[in-house]
């Protein structure tokens, strides 16, 4: 089971994951680790969040375990 909703958020919104890296200012390599559910810094998320154009408050959004 993941740990987040990223993919699931990128894919609604039809972004592809260089798009959001690009956005997001991270690595496509990052952002495909973490849809995997591995761990990632709260800089990470944050910047995430942002690129959706999401504030801090709705991280539960993507990341629910927070």
């Amino acid at each position: 089971m993941l740990a987040n909703r990223l993919k699931e958020m990128r894919e609604k919104r039809l972004i592809s994951k260089s798009e959001l890296a690009r956005k997001a200012g991270i690595s496509t390599l990052t952002i495909a680790r973490i849809e995997r559910g591995e761990s990632c810094r709260q800089a990470t998320k944050r910047k995430i969040l942002a690129a959706f154009g999401l504030k801090p408050l709705e991280k539960t959004k993507v990341f629910p375990e927070d």
